[in-house]
Order: structure tokens, then C-alpha cells, then sequence
């Protein structure tokens, strides 16, 4: 397990660039009227340009259910995957959930993701159950490589007590 840690698995491009639409929508939908993301003079004097909202980061790089020549089995967090079925951990709950921004998502940028596992804890008992505790950063880079964040989730993956 110790050759997972800190290396990047699952580099994945997203399916289509950021775009302005969708943006729209997800404000529309949450109800962000920040004028950053719906005014152009705005955008061009804070963020030298438009940008998406920093929220909506790990939205470019989710898999759609379907896409052509995809693999249908492509999960979005597949190393968290990968270790319940290597720990053989039918359970998991997300313990925390954190993000960083770097630099901002712009439109027309590229956005590729990729998952570092950090650490793995020993066996540990919770009232859930037996299992392990680990920590897996999903890193999103644009096209020219340049960092724009990183979501740590840190994991219990456990197998409830008898």
C-alpha cells in the first residue's frame, strides 16, 4: 500500500471546457448574484477576465454518466475505491471535506483532475465499526499544468460489527 501514497493516479481531462452557460446555471440555480460571474466590466476588473465561482471546481472533471468511448465503470473518486475493496471495507462515510483554491478557473480553460492518496491509517474501532481511516486529495490542474485547487477528503471505511 505504501507505493499508492503520494503519487497521482487517475489523471483524467474533463469531457468539455468551462463554459459561461453553465456557470449561468449553477448561479441561477444557486442563487449567486456575485456580479464576478454574471458581469463582464466586473470580472475583467477583480479577476482580469471571467471565472467561474470557486465552488463549482470539482464540477468540470466529474464523469458524466455517459460519454462516448468512456468507460461506463469510471467513478470520481476511484483510489477511495480502490482501498475499500484492497481493505475489503464495505462501508465509508466522508469525515471531513476540505478545499483549497489556487488559481482561478477561468473560461475556456481545460481543467484535469487527479487523486493523491496521502495516508492510510492503522486498523481503528469507532462506534461505526472496524476499518481504517485515509486521506485522498483530488488535485484539478488547468491546461498549462498550473495548480487551480485541490478537495481533501478524509475517509472512515469500516465494517459494521457484528
Amino acid at each position: 500500500m505504501d507505493e499508492l501514497i503520494g503519487l497521482p493516479h487517475y489523471r483524467r481531462a474533463a469531457g468539455f471546457p468551462v463554459e459561461r452557460g453553465y456557470v449561468w446555471n449553477t448561479c441561477a440555480a444557486t442563487e449567486n448574484g456575485n456580479p464576478l460571474f454574471w458581469d463582464d466590466a466586473v470580472a475583467d476588473e477583480v479577476a482580469g477576465g471571467p471565472i467561474a465561482p470557486p465552488a463549482m471546481l470539482s464540477v468540470w472533471c466529474r464523469p458524466h454518466h455517459w460519454m462516448p468511448g468512456e468507460d461506463p465503470e469510471t467513478l470520481a473518486l476511484q483510489a477511495h475505491f480502490d482501498l475499500k475493496r484492497h481493505f475489503d471495507l464495505p462501508e465509508a462515510v466522508v469525515t471531513e471535506n476540505e478545499m483549497v483554491f489556487h488559481e482561478p478557473v477561468r473560461v475556456g480553460d481545460r481543467i484535469t483532475s487527479q487523486q493523491v492518496v496521502r495516508s492510510v491509517s492503522e486498523v481503528k474501532t469507532t462506534k461505526l465499526g472496524t476499518g481504517r481511516f485515509w486521506v485522498i486529495d483530488v488535485e484539478y490542474l488547468n491546461q498549462d499544468d498550473v495548480l487551480a485547487g485541490v478537495e481533501t477528503y478524509t475517509f472512515f471505511g469500516y465494517r459494521r460489527q457484528a
